[in-house]
């Protein structure tokens, strides 16, 4: 007789375990009936073997596990991969469960409701700290915070796998939060079995490459597993929340400040395949996934608002809307809530048919005109809340009609603004092209920064357009002419916040955002007589010596009255965005964080001198190795000043799924963002800055770590050469797994290796050399310099400085993820015998030396010693 998971066990990880043992039986199960009892037992044999290999290391385990594999046939072999492969999804989906029961049962211990979560606790700090209602309201007038989805190239499971996993997550979580029946648990270990045979007959990697339009529809389903409704609830909670905060002071006003953005469709940064029609395609499809979600709500909403006008109030602007409706049953003629429902429906079918040619799923009433804009339906909205407010019904405006107003004013008829991305070089030679077609100069591109500036600025200040219909251009400049075109339009379909950014990808100078600028001109997004700017310009500043210069580029830029004027029209804000992947490729994890943190004190100053708002971008992967790691830790960590009320995140590839795929994950994630900002925003001010020598040890730990990176990755010969034998770089380039190029040229040199495939790579292979490489040699050459008190000084930073504290944190857990030993069999692949061993000595020489740093400076016995429940997909 099977027993539920034991959720009120008294040891807290026992629920945990059980879950584990009951799917990997299960898989066990499966692989036994599916491949028969000598692969069992093969799998099985191998499992033994690697648990005495990685726990004593022993080479008479190690030779044994290397006879068993060698003994392998290819088919043997694939299936052997498949079932540990399974096993790690299935131990990831129990993680991910067991964080869930966790956090719900501290909520419950402390005497909450499992909703209550971060915001609450920031709330509460707040209160104490007596931040006033009025100065909460001023944070919520400028926030923003924006999670944006990416297509990176760095989610290999396919949506039909992904699709059992969370089946099989919800099966487990019935188990917790259901007391089953032996009958049902039956029934629901028999849905698991199913649900796992399943994964095991589905191929685990896809046939063919994805289009963009496919990474547009893989994105948008997490909007119907957890966006669309959780969002609005979200808010909700966030209302009563803030409603009682400060008795002395009105209600705060909560505006929709927390809104999620996307690149899919618009990146078109060395990808070729996004082009104008793409983003049309993008723009529509996610237009279609937002009205048919309002459409559904509504359909629902007509189903429960029967009320009889003669027996409740009904405000005038009610008995207008519900007059307006073509609706003429006899049977609703006493219902004017359902006639005004119905005729919003019509309405928005219609809306629907013109914006995106497709019919709404139920047929509308009548005949009824589209809705202009959102707003309009919005408005629409508000009179049925009003009414029944008025009319003594305020619950029922507090339901699923709150929900769908919130929703519109979330999502709008654009689903989510998507930005436009580009590369500064395509900007410079489209611009020389227009200028020298137009007769303007042919010397643009040899000009210095200075001449360059003169003549962009000319253009810039002048209404006449510098493209003409009367000339062919070259296939580069009429795309790029092309997809901002379709930016403007879309604008005018779905609204302005259709689209909102252009970012400008290897910004390293001023006139890079001007080329850029005078584009817009092109296509009426900015408006050189009235000083008008439709979208925020945003330059990405990506490697180490652009994040040094990122300071001076933006002075010089705010100082030019021209450009200075058009920000009146962006609220006096100028976003820019920091590139945490190409940083860290370029000069290594340590390096990276601490340019970026550098960057953003430079960038703080020189905004605060011309009286602009900062809004930073943060361009961070999943991975430690691409600027991942815990996002309220990071987001707290930044210098104070760097978190104005607004924050934009990128969120890439597996990242995604992790995050977003479970609603009730996806919602503490995405309150785990708003409610870091506000604590940023509203206390970090506060906290003391980190003392000077703090600041001058970190660039000397910074300047060594940088010295053993670049030496290694640029400086060595043949490092290129064991990079790509020891590493599964050709397969990762070859996968199925996204639209865009592994490289932006077909160079082989590491410079030309985009970040991803680069971390990928070395994660692949369990090394991990991208997250911790040159933190050993810093901390070591920094004791040898000061014997007496090196250590005791770094361990003061750990305790004292949330940067400090946040970087350690990050690579104690990359280096628990990493395995030397793994590590050591794919070097073995490596055919130069010298070259294998010069380099692997030095990799694991660094790998040691940085894990006793780690654990000298966090005063640990092994890794994680402090966080020995740390998530497996540690991004949240």
């Amino acid at each position: 007789m099977e027993s539920a998971s034991p959720s009120e066990s008294p040891e807290k990880d026992a629920p945990l375990r059980y879950d584990i043992r009951l799917l990997g039986r299960i898989l066990g199960e499966t692989i036994r009936i599916q491949e028969g009892e000598e692969v069992f037992d093969t799998v099985e044999r191998i499992r033994q073997t690697s648990v005495r290999f990685h726990r004593d290391a022993h080479e008479a385990a190690r030779r044994e596990l290397q006879g068993i594999l060698a003994g392998l046939s290819n088919e043997q072999a694939i299936t052997v991969i498949r079932g540990y492969g399974y096993f790690s999804h299935l131990a990831n989906i129990a993680e991910d469960q067991h964080h869930i029961r966790r956090t719900r049962a501290h909520a419950m211990s402390a005497g909450a409701t499992p909703r209550e979560g971060t915001m609450a606790r920031a709330l509460d700090r707040a209160r104490r700290a007596g931040v006033s209602g009025a100065q909460l309201q001023e944070f919520f007038d400028h926030a923003l915070c924006s999670p944006v989805l990416t297509a990176h190239p760095t989610e290999i499971r396919r949506t039909s796998s992904m699709d059992r996993e969370m089946e099989i997550a919800r099966l487990l979580d019935e188990r917790d939060r259901v007391r089953l029946t032996q009958a049902e648990l039956t029934v629901n270990r028999k849905a698991l079995r199913r649900n796992v045979l399943i994964l095991w007959q589905t191929s685990l990697l896809r046939s063919t490459r994805l289009h963009v339009l496919d990474e547009v529809t893989n994105g948008l389903a997490h909007y119907d597993h957890t966006f669309l409704r959780e969002l609005p609830r979200l808010y909700a909670d966030f209302e009563d929340q803030f409603a009682a905060f400060d008795p002395d002071q009105p209600s705060v006003r909560v505006p929709s400040f927390l809104r999620i953005g996307s690149w899919i469709g618009g990146d078109r940064d060395g990808n070729p395949y996004v082009t104008a029609d793409v983003l049309r395609s993008a723009l529509r499809l996610q237009s279609e996934r937002a009205l048919r979600f309002y459409l559904d709500e509504l359909h629902q909403l007509g189903g429960e608002l029967s009320l009889d006008g003669r027996m409740v109030a009904v405000s005038d602007s009610l008995t207008a809307l519900a007059e307006r409706s073509p609706d003429r049953s006899p049977h609703r003629q006493h219902e004017p809530y359902r006639r005004a429902v119905t005729g919003m429906y019509a309405r928005l079918a219609a809306t629907t048919r013109i914006l995106d040619d497709v019919e709404a799923p139920r047929h509308a009433v009548g005949a009824a005109p589209a809705y202009s804009s959102a707003e309009e339906f919005r408005a629409d909205l508000d009179v049925l809340i009003d009414s029944l407010t008025a009319g003594g019904s305020p619950s029922l405006a507090r339901g699923r009609l709150s929900l769908l107003r919130r929703a519109v004013d979330v999502f709008g008829f654009h689903l989510a603004t998507i930005d436009l991305r580009q590369n500064s070089d395509v900007h410079e030679r489209v611009v020389a092209e227009f200028l020298e077609a137009a007769g303007t100069s042919n010397r643009y591109e040899p000009a210095d920064e200075g001449g360059r500036t003169a003549l962009l600025l000319a253009e810039l200040t002048s209404a006449r357009p510098l493209a003409s219909p009367h000339l062919a251009y070259s296939e580069l400049a009429a795309g790029e002419l092309a997809i901002l075109r379709a930016a403007a339009e879309a604008r005018r379909l779905y609204g302005p916040d259709a689209v909102r950014h252009y970012i400008i990808s290897k910004t390293d100078e001023v006139s890079d955002i001007l080329e850029a600028a005078v584009l817009l001109k092109e296509v009426g997004l900015l408006h050189p007589r009235e000083a008008r700017l439709d979208v925020d310009i945003v330059p990405l500043f990506e490697t180490i010596a652009d994040l040094r210069r990122c300071g001076d580029v933006m002075d010089r830029l705010l100082s030019l009255p021209e450009y200075r004027r058009l920000l009146a029209s962006r609220d006096e804000t100028q976003e820019v965005m920091l590139g945490y992947s190409d940083s860290n490729k370029d000069g290594g994890y340590l390096t990276s964080i601490w340019e970026l943190y550098k960057a953003q004190i430079t960038l703080i100053d020189t905004f605060r001198h011309h009286g602009v708002r900062l809004r930073l971008f943060h361009g961070r992967g999943g991975s430690v190795g691409r600027g991942g790691g815990p996002s309220y830790q990071a987001i707290l960590a930044q210098p104070a000043g760097a978190i104005q009320a607004a924050i934009r995140v990128t969120e890439q590839g597996e990242v995604i799924a992790a995050k977003y795929s479970n609603a009730e994950v996806g919602r503490r994630n995405l309150e785990t963002l708003a409610a870091a900002t506000l604590e940023a925003t509203i206390l970090a001010p506060d906290q003391a800055a980190p003392q000077a020598n703090y600041l001058t040890i970190m660039e000397r730990l910074s300047a060594t770590a940088y010295a053993a990176y670049r030496g290694l990755v640029y400086e060595t010969d043949g490092f290129e050469r064991y990079f790509r034998e020891s590493t599964v770089i050709g397969e990762i380039a070859n996968l199925n797994i996204g639209s865009r190029p592994a490289s932006r040229t077909k160079s082989s040199r590491i410079e030309d290796l985009r970040a991803i495939p680069w971390v990928f790579s070395w994660s692949q292979c369990r090394l991990m050399l991208p997250g911790w490489f040159g933190f050993g040699a810093a901390v070591k050459a920094w004791i040898a310099e000061h014997p007496d008190d090196g250590l005791a000084t770094l361990r003061a930073m750990y305790r004292d400085w949330p940067f400090f504290r946040t970087a350690l944190s990050n690579l104690d857990m990359v280096l628990a993820k990493s395995d030397i030993a793994i590590a050591s069999r794919y070097a073995e692949l490596v055919t130069d015998t010298e070259l294998r061993t010069t380099i692997f000595d030095r990799l694991r020489g660094e790998w040691q030396d940085s894990i006793d740093a780690v654990l000298a400076v966090m005063e640990q016995g092994e890794l994680l010693e402090g966080n020995r429940c740390c998530h497996v997909n540690s991004s949240s």
